[in-house]
């Protein structure tokens, strides 16, 4: 199936707080295993706004139905859209909505970082709000292993520690002490979550020349 290509020159049409909770909607309403959550897109697609060039040229095709879960072979029927989606402007919607959302987060990160604030779960109890940063984590390492080998050596930093062990991890990579975290509890969760906007900056920090 033919996607549009994603053009950093296109116009800069941040996602309203409408449609993002149609994104979120959409995506709850797919019949397909893999399908993101609205965090895990949002990680997903911040990994590939701030990540090598390499990871953005590769083909749309590539990496856009991670999204939903991966595209279905073609239908005997032309007129009937791929699975999952049930109609072809639900799939068009989402491909639309999914291209300025990487325009405004690629937008956002190299002209404001300071700005910058990733899509995390929420829970209230009582008066305290717990963060929890895990679905975000795994879209962004997801985006990561589309072309590991386009991220260098930078993966045993401590500062990115957070990231890795609420996502799930990388292979080859390992993370010290990451077995003794209990991420199902909500403290902890919420402690490595906080830590994640800094990680991902420090990502994107030039690495001094040794």
């Amino acid at each position: 199936m033919n996607y549009p290509t994603y053009d950093p020159q296109s116009p800069l049409t941040p996602l309203t707080a409408e449609e993002l909770a149609a994104v979120e909607a959409q995506l709850q309403r797919l019949d397909a295993d893999g399908a993101m959550s609205l965090d895990g897109l949002d990680g997903y697609l911040t990994a590939l706004a701030m990540g090598p060039a390499g990871l953005r040229a590769l083909p749309t095709a590539e990496w856009l139905p991670l999204l939903w879960g991966g595209d279905e072979p073609a239908r005997a029927d032309a007129a009937a859209p791929a699975a999952p989606f049930g109609s072809k402007r639900e799939r068009k919607n989402m491909v639309v909505w999914a291209l300025r959302h990487l325009r405004a987060l690629d937008a956002q990160l190299h002209a404001h970082p300071d700005h910058w604030e990733p899509i995390f779960s929420i829970a209230e109890q009582d008066d305290t709000e717990w963060v929890d940063a895990r679905e975000w984590c795994m879209g962004f390492l997801q985006a990561v292993d589309l072309l590991p080998s386009a991220w260098g050596q930078v993966w045993n930093q401590a500062e990115l520690a957070p990231l890795l062990a609420l996502g799930g991890g990388l292979e080859g990579v390992v993370v010290p002490g990451v077995d003794a975290l209990n991420l199902d509890d909500p403290q902890t969760c919420d402690h490595l979550s906080r830590q994640v906007p800094d990680a991902v900056l420090h990502l994107m920090a030039p690495v001094p020349a040794a």
